[in-house]
């Protein structure tokens, strides 16, 4: 018996998920290596990609309704590590956010990335009980407190394009939680409308900084934007983008825009422009199209979830990865402002790939167990 579960087990096995987001990764891992040539922070992804496999076949494997019941551990453990992360001493201050911690052997650390996982663990948790009526006012008042208690530690950081990767997760799992529809329409046209006034009261009391009025003048207005200061990234990574052309450069990686330090953070926050300079066009198309197949396979294991709770964590993850991957590429196309959010599985950074892929895993545990009751 323990045989057929195990034989069955590897059939029912998502390949298709895994090697796409493997494939992902080594060809971030290429663009690392193009980008910052010198550095080594391609050799630290191949060692991120290794532990994140062994973290992704480890949660795979488990019974994910018993990583659900631990949810709330998980979740405390996340919020301490959010704590400590801004202790001075502990925490590494780096242009002016507390963001990381310091890891032995391995490099730095961000938190919050990893507890992104566990705030969705415990929002499906709390919302994945069967259900016939729709949410009440005081379990969406709950959601908002389990996502919002995270969400003012990263933003003691200060790290605010990490708390826009949040909202998402909790945007959709009230959505798919049996929201009223006339709140949910309600909620998209309060958002229209409170985001421009928002922005005007925070220029005039001084709360929207003016570095941050400047940033979004670039996108809004690019062709009067200081090239060589505020508007200096994102003019960079659009001359970038056009230097790829259809299949790539023809110029050498050492004579790259990113390899010449013309390009900032290459290896991370830009590394869909390195990735259209070195590959071109064709290149980002295989990039968006395995970025669709990876989702388009997430979404199949949620539709086949043998319960709400294991649905609505997939669906979490799905909605918080396709907003990271859009704002990615909208800051390196230039039509979005720089926030600094990475691209998942292709930029540089150990906590993000670790913690993608142990959602991966989730994902994976979910189906697997499809037919269990």
């Amino acid at each position: 018996m323990v045989a057929i579960i195990h034989k069955r087990s590897w059939r029912d096995f998502d390949w298709i998920l895994a090697f796409t987001a493997i494939a992902i990764v080594l060809f971030g891992t290429v663009q690392i290596r193009n980008a910052q040539p010198t550095e080594s922070y391609w050799i630290k992804q191949l060692i991120g990609l290794g532990i994140g496999l062994v973290a992704m076949l480890a949660i795979a494997f488990t019974d994910y309704r018993k990583l659900l019941n631990l949810a709330p551990i998980f979740y405390v453990f996340g919020l301490v590590l959010l704590v400590v992360v801004l202790v001075p001493g502990i925490g590494l201050k780096i242009n002016g956010q507390r963001c990381w911690l310091k890891v032995p052997g391995i490099g730095q650390f961000q938190p919050s990335e990893f507890v992104k996982v566990t705030t969705a663990m415990m929002l499906a948790r709390y919302f994945g009980k069967n259900r016939v009526n729709v949410l009440a006012v005081k379990e969406m008042i709950a959601g908002c407190f389990i996502l919002g208690l995270p969400c003012a530690l990263i933003m003691l950081e200060p790290d605010a394009g990490s708390v826009l990767t949040y909202i998402p997760i909790l945007a959709v799992v009230l959505f798919l939680s049996a929201i009223r529809l006339r709140l949910a329409v309600a909620a998209t046209v309060l958002a229209v409308v409170m985001i421009p006034f928002a922005y005007v009261v925070g220029v005039k009391t001084g709360a929207i900084k003016l570095y941050q009025q400047e940033r979004i003048n670039v996108i809004l207005d690019p062709e009067n934007a200081d090239r060589k200061g505020i508007g200096y990234h994102t003019w960079q990574s659009i001359l970038t983008v056009g230097e790829g052309g259809l299949f790539g450069s023809r110029a050498s990686v050492e004579h790259s825009q990113s390899s010449l330090k013309f390009l900032p953070e290459p290896h991370t926050d830009f590394i869909y422009a390195v990735t259209a300079e070195n590959s071109g066009f064709v290149g980002c198309l295989f990039v968006l199209f395995a970025y669709v197949v990876l989702i388009s396979r997430l979404i199949t294991g949620a539709r086949r979830s043998s319960d709400r709770a294991g649905m609505l964590f997939i669906m979490a993850f799905v909605g918080g990865l396709t907003f990271q991957i859009f704002i990615n590429i909208g800051m390196a196309l230039g039509i979005l402002p720089v926030i600094g959010v990475p691209l998942p599985l292709m930029s540089a950074g150990l906590a993000s790939l670790v913690a993608t892929f142990i959602a991966i895993g989730f994902a994976i545990s979910v189906q697997l167990r499809r037919f269990v009751n």
